[in-house]
Formats: structure tokens, C-alpha cells, sequence
């Protein structure tokens, strides 16, 4: 191509573009405006000849709501299939005849809202038809004489087939990069196996020509596997070949025993952002994926994308892609406590969990405020961390439980101990994380400890609520590290003077060393210290063993392993059931074996002074203390290690 604008595949690899939007179902919303199904003998690409304004108006429709790559209606216009149709003799003027509409459409949109049109793409949509290769030539020819910014072969089954078109298409003169998509479904239940392993997938069609490898007219968690397992393929983390996934808008899944339909734009919205966040380049739709679903999806992927913006990238001296705090934002990130001052640098640090009281019980207020007290009065911890809603239970909020003890304790000027609240995305819109998070920066809470949190679902002694989870807690991670610490809202807009430079968050994140799927959470791990996290709590652990497992990234980020102070043999086997947590039988039997309470609580107390010990004299990073059941028992521990 002689076009001397950044390409697509310029664009896709750029850090600074984010995940790029294809458009949605070209097919099945033509049958939504006219009603009338494609057949054999009937083929919705003669509609580029016969009404082209029915087509442009579709493009328009699809970059008005967000999208920036547009796909040809060409899905079927290959030989064998218009041969069929019975215009066989047009195949040429019918993909010509395509790129020209989609062009317009561009040129229209940018002329209309003064977007530059360099910005928006053009792809030929090749889709399964023709049994051989050759009833594509002429489609393939017609499209990169056109001038198209790229081929798209999409919907193949037959993967041979498609490997054949990746290398003729991409062994054409002047060819664009080739984007090929397989339709693979592993199926459901116990016997689900891929068609063909999408990393095994990947390598192929790298090895054939292409440029980007995806998966498409699947359904949407089919596409969010198929990114998981196919970014583990060394083309792609050599970074040879990018990822692309456009699923339908729904699909029926198996949900305890009914199988259910997922459907809706917001969800799409959702999907995308998890899709870019998991390493997919572009994003787009097909079936029944319309400008509403495309709407929601530019806008979830905006919250994501604009964690890349150029500006901020160039301007703030931050790699997004290592844990390395940037030094000289060092000193300014020390006045946020003795907890980050002491993180910063690499000294032991001391962390207490306070589970927020779920109703207005003074004396429970009481008793946590006297606890924080005498843990600053004594030194005994660098911080007080506050959890968000855990186990679906409706807590006070922790901005607020931290105001309240501050009242308590008439802490006017400083805190003498660093709160660091928990932050869950389960109840707040992406607006509502920004807004919360600049209002804990107003009040002085600059630590935060970013968690997915639990469904409310968990919780059945409560009236159902439904979860929002707007943002998980990657995407949180980026969008503070990436955009409020570098002076930018999650819009890319300036914050203002007196934090032009950012808040400086302290970020947290979590950590299951005895998650169900280790490498599902070891690989979530990464992307969060990717995303920008300072360092990481991990859940309770009562076997030290199953630390092995963050033993690697010791050297990437702090590590602060959790302590849990276990109060009776009934606690004990309460906290067993947790997902995540893995009490042994032999400490259970350990404590079980005393009759009374005290000796009970003894056990479980000598235990977890036992286990902060061996951390600090370990040279892990810091501990993490939970006592759930008392308090006291926290403070407990905290006297003893200090002895």
C-alpha cells in the first residue's frame, strides 16, 4: 500500500491506541432493518449494488457508536457463493463496490463530527463458502486492488482451509496485513476440548502469514477462554502476531442445571474491556452484535484505553509494564504513611485488618477505634487496612468507618497510623470508582488495597442485590496507577493544578496462594504488578509450602504474606470452608483437642506468632494479620512480635 498514514497493524501494536473497536453483525442487523433472511439463492452482498445507502448507513451507524474499524459487507461474496446467488459473473464489482461504501461512510463520519478519517479502518471480510481455495481468488484480488487496510478471514471451521487463504492472501503483491479468525467452540460440560488449541492455532497461522489470529461467532465466554489460552503462544508473546476476538452478542451457558442466555449491550461492554485486558489487540462483534452493543463496548474500552493515552505515557517517565515505582515520586509517596514509607524502602512492614461493623452498634465503633488507638499508641503495626463488603455482607463503608475513628480518637491533623481502606468495584459504576477514589485523595487516604470482591450472592441472610462490577480489580490497578497517579482522570482529562502531577495512590493488590486454578490467579498476579500495583497481600495461609508459588515474583513486587489468628476449634472450621483457604486437618486436630476456650484460642495465638515469625525472619516483605473473631487477639500477636 502506497498510503503513507499509520497502518492498521501500526495501530494495533501501538501502546498508546489500547485496544482497538471493530464493528458488529453486518448480516444479522440487515436482517433486523429489512426482514428478509439470506439464502442460497439470495446473498446480502448484492445489497452493495442494489442498495448501497442501506449498507452506508450501517457503517455510519457502527462508527457513531464507537467503532473505528469497519468490515466490508463481503462476508459471502467470494465466487462459489455468488455463483449460487446467481450473480457469479459480479463478484468483482460487488467487493469493489464494498470498500467504496465502507470509505464513504468513513469520510462522511469524520467530515460530520471533525474526526480525522486516517484514524478509521477499512477490512475485507472473507467468510467460509467456497469448499477450495481458488473460490476466493478472485474476492481476495478485487479486495486488495480496492485498497482495503487489511483481510479478514472470519468464521472458518476448517482451519486448513483458512491456513491456505492466510498464505495466499498474505503472499499476494501489496498485500495488508491478514487477520484470520477460526469459529472454534470446545462445546459444554465435562467433555468441552477445543476443535483445535487456540495457541496451537496461533502458531499456525503466524507460520502461514498473519498478522492477528482470533476467534469469532462464538459465544462471548468461549471468546474470553480462547484469548486466555491463545496469549500463552510464544508467537504471540514475542509479540509476532496479535490477538483479535469477535463473539456474538449472547449464547446459551450451562448455570447450575439450566442453561442461560447472556445478552445484553452492557454486557458486551463488559467483555470487551476484559478482552483488551487479557491481551486481545481488536475487539469487535457478530452476530447480533449491534451499534447498541458497540455503544457500550467503546465505552468500557475507553475506561481501559485511556490508561495508554500517549500524553500521559511520554509526560509521566512510569513503565506500566514493571511493579518499579518511578523514584522520583519516591519522597512524596513516603508522606503517605510509615506503612509506604517504610515499602518504599524494603523494610518490614506491619498490617492489621479491621473488619467494618455492619450496623450502628457504638460499642462495636468503639471497640475498633480503641483497638487502632492503642495499636498507634504502642507502635505496634504501620498500618490498618479496612474491608469493603467481604463476604457480601453490607459493611460501613471504610472511608467512612475511617472518619468515624478519627472522630473517635480526635485525630484532627495526621492519622498516627496508615489506614489503608479496600476497595471493591462490586458496588460501583466506573463514574462512582473515580469519584470515590479522588474523595479518599481530598481526605488524606492515599494507600488503597485494590479487590474484585465478593458477589452479594454470598450473603443468604440478606434481601438480593445486584452486583454492578463495572471495573475488576486489574482494571482498577490500571486506571489509578496509569491515569489518576499521573494527573488524568479515567477520561484523560486533566485533573487540575493542584494535583497536575497525581494523588500518588499506594496501591495494593490480592492474592490466593491456595486459589482452586493456581495458574489462573498466578497469571492474574502478573497482569496486576503489569497494571501497576505496589505490592500485594495475599490471603491466610496455614501451609507456608503453598507461598512457593509467589516465591518468583519476590523480586518483582512486595510480598506480604496473611496471618489469620484462629479463636476456637468452631472458628477454625468456619474459616476451612472459605474458598481460597486451606486450614489442615492437623492444625484443626491441634486445636480441637482442648476442651476449653482458652486453651482453644492459646493454640490458635501461639500459631500465628509463630508464623509472623518465621515471615519476618524470612525476609518476605511484611505481614498481613487477620483476626476476624477478636481483636484482641490481633493485638496479641502484634505484642509478641514485638518482643
Amino acid at each position: 500500500m502506497t498510503d503513507t498514514r499509520t497502518t492498521l497493524i501500526e495501530t494495533l501494536r501501538s501502546r498508546s491506541a489500547g485496544t482497538l473497536l471493530a464493528d458488529g453483525g453486518i448480516g444479522s442487523l440487515i436482517f433486523q432493518l429489512t426482514g428478509r433472511l439470506a439464502t442460497p439463492e439470495y446473498a446480502y452482498e448484492t445489497l452493495n449494488l442494489s442498495n448501497r445507502e442501506l449498507v452506508k448507513g450501517i457503517h455510519y451507524s457502527s462508527l457513531a457508536a464507537g467503532a473505528r474499524v469497519i468490515t466490508t459487507n463481503t462476508f459471502a461474496a467470494n465466487t462459489a457463493e455468488l455463483i449460487n446467488a446467481g450473480v457469479g459473473d459480479q463478484v468483482d464489482a460487488i467487493n469493489r463496490a464494498a470498500v467504496a461504501i465502507a470509505r464513504e461512510a468513513i469520510a462522511e463520519y469524520a467530515l460530520e463530527y471533525s474526526i480525522p478519517g486516517s484514524e478509521m479502518y477499512v477490512i475485507g471480510s472473507i467468510g467460509p463458502g467456497g469448499r477450495m481455495r481458488d473460490a476466493y481468488d478472485q474476492q481476495i484480488e478485487s479486495l486488495i486492488e480496492s485498497g482495503i487496510d487489511g483481510i479478514l478471514l472470519e468464521t472458518f471451521t476448517d482451519i486448513e482451509l483458512a491456513l491456505q487463504l492466510v498464505e495466499y492472501a498474505s503472499g499476494r503483491p501489496d498485500a495488508p496485513p491478514v487477520i484470520v479468525h477460526g469459529a472454534l467452540d470446545p462445546g459444554l460440560g465435562e467433555t468441552r476440548k477445543w476443535p483445535t488449541a487456540p495457541a496451537e492455532f496461533v502458531d499456525r497461522a503466524a507460520g502461514a502469514g498473519a498478522s492477528v489470529v482470533g476467534i469469532n461467532c462464538v459465544a462471548p465466554w468461549v471468546a474470553a477462554a480462547f484469548i486466555e489460552e491463545a496469549k500463552t503462544s510464544s508467537r504471540v508473546k514475542s509479540g509476532d502476531v496479535l490477538l483479535s476476538a469477535m463473539p456474538n452478542a449472547g449464547g446459551f451457558e450451562r448455570i447450575g442445571h439450566r442453561f442461560l442466555a447472556r445478552a445484553n449491550p452492557e454486557y458486551m461492554g463488559n467483555l470487551a474491556r476484559q478482552l483488551g485486558d487479557a491481551g486481545a489487540s481488536l475487539v469487535g462483534g457478530c452476530c447480533e452484535v449491534h451499534p447498541e452493543h458497540l455503544r457500550e463496548m467503546s465505552a468500557y474500552l475507553k475506561s481501559r484505553n485511556s490508561s495508554f493515552a500517549t500524553n500521559k505515557i511520554a509526560t509521566s517517565g512510569v513503565n506500566l509494564g514493571s511493579a518499579k515505582i518511578d523514584p522520583s515520586k519516591k519522597d512524596r509517596r513516603r508522606s503517605n504513611g510509615s506503612f509506604s514509607r517504610k515499602l518504599l524502602d524494603g523494610e518490614f512492614v506491619v498490617s492489621v485488618e479491621i473488619v467494618a461493623p455492619t450496623g450502628a452498634d457504638m460499642k462495636a465503633l468503639d471497640l475498633r477505634a480503641n483497638t487502632v488507638g492503642q495499636i498507634a499508641d504502642e507502635r505496634l503495626a504501620d498500618a490498618v487496612d479496612i474491608t469493603d463488603g467481604s463476604r457480601g455482607l453490607p459493611l460501613v463503608p471504610p472511608g467512612v468507618l475511617v472518619e468515624l475513628i478519627r472522630q473517635k480518637l480526635n485525630w484532627k491533623d495526621r492519622d498516627r497510623v496508615e489506614f489503608i481502606p479496600h476497595f471493591t468495584g462490586r458496588d460501583l459504576s466506573t463514574l462512582a470508582v473515580q469519584s470515590r477514589l479522588m474523595g479518599y485523595h481530598l481526605r488524606g487516604l492515599r494507600n488503597v488495597l485494590f479487590i474484585t470482591g465478593d458477589p452479594p450472592k454470598m450473603s443468604p441472610t440478606y434481601p438480593r442485590s445486584s452486583a454492578v462490577f463495572d471495573m475488576d480489580s486489574v482494571q482498577m490497578i490500571r486506571a489509578t496507577a496509569g491515569q489518576l497517579n499521573q494527573g488524568r482522570d479515567f477520561g484523560g482529562n486533566p485533573l487540575g493544578t493542584e494535583i497536575a502531577d497525581g494523588p500518588d495512590f499506594t496501591i495494593g493488590t490480592g492474592f490466593e496462594p491456595e486459589s482452586l486454578n493456581l495458574p489462573r490467579e498466578l497469571g492474574r498476579l502478573q497482569t496486576k504488578i503489569d497494571a501497576g500495583a505496589d505490592y500485594v497481600m495475599t490471603q491466610p495461609v496455614f501451609n507456608t509450602t503453598s507461598l512457593s508459588a509467589i516465591e518468583p515474583y519476590r523480586e518483582a513486587i512486595p510480598v506480604i504474606p496473611g496471618v489469620m489468628v484462629l479463636r476456637s476449634s468452631e472458628h477454625a472450621a468456619r474459616i476451612a470452608q472459605i474458598p481460597g483457604v486451606n486450614v489442615p486437618r492437623t492444625i484443626l486436630n491441634d486445636i480441637a483437642r482442648f476442651e476449653r476456650s482458652e486453651d482453644q484460642a492459646k493454640v490458635g495465638l501461639d500459631l500465628a506468632v509463630a508464623q509472623a515469625r518465621s515471615y519476618k525472619s524470612e525476609g518476605w516483605s511484611g505481614l498481613y494479620l487477620m483476626s476476624p473473631a477478636s481483636m484482641g487477639a490481633a493485638v496479641g500477636v502484634l505484642k509478641a512480635l514485638a518482643e
